[in-house]
């Protein structure tokens, strides 16, 4: 019994890291950070209509404990493929964009290698980028207060 079980933590040991073999780092560099409290959440996105609808691929969230300057860092892995990056500052870590009685964000938001001007939501397309197996890619996120 004690041979299966340690045959079992073997076997484990050399097949976990190997069914992550495609996925490549990202590395996000966050600037204009305006307080420390709260988190960063950041989407990960596939495509315009799964943007359009909120529904992320992926969520991540990162403490903001290492903030110089108004800048912090955060890495993640993704699969080689395309994607986007929306970014909220949740200062009051709730999970959600905060409004004011206007419908203007108060809390901070960004998107990958894009910085938004408008006042309605972007496309997709201007914030997409591609990941290339074996490749670590850094994107950068100003953030937008309004």
């Amino acid at each position: 019994m004690i041979k299966k079980i340690l045959f079992i933590k073997i076997l484990l040991l050399f097949l976990l890291p190997s069914m992550n073999l495609n996925a490549q780092n990202v590395e996000v560099i966050i600037t204009g950070i305006r307080a420390e409290k709260g988190q960063i959440a950041i989407g990960v996105f596939k495509d315009d209509k799964t943007f359009q609808k909120e529904e992320a691929f992926l969520n991540k969230k990162f403490v903001k404990n290492s903030i110089s300057n108004g800048e912090m860092r955060a890495q993640f892995s993704l699969e080689p493929g395309t994607y986007g990056l929306s970014l909220l500052d949740d200062e009051n870590s709730n999970g959600k964009m905060e409004y004011n009685f206007l419908r203007m964000p108060k809390e901070g938001f960004g998107f990958s290698d894009y910085y938004h001007k408008g006042f309605t939501k972007p496309k997709f397309d201007f914030f997409k980028f591609t990941i290339n197996k074996d490749q670590i890619k850094r994107i950068t996120i100003r953030i937008r207060y309004m």
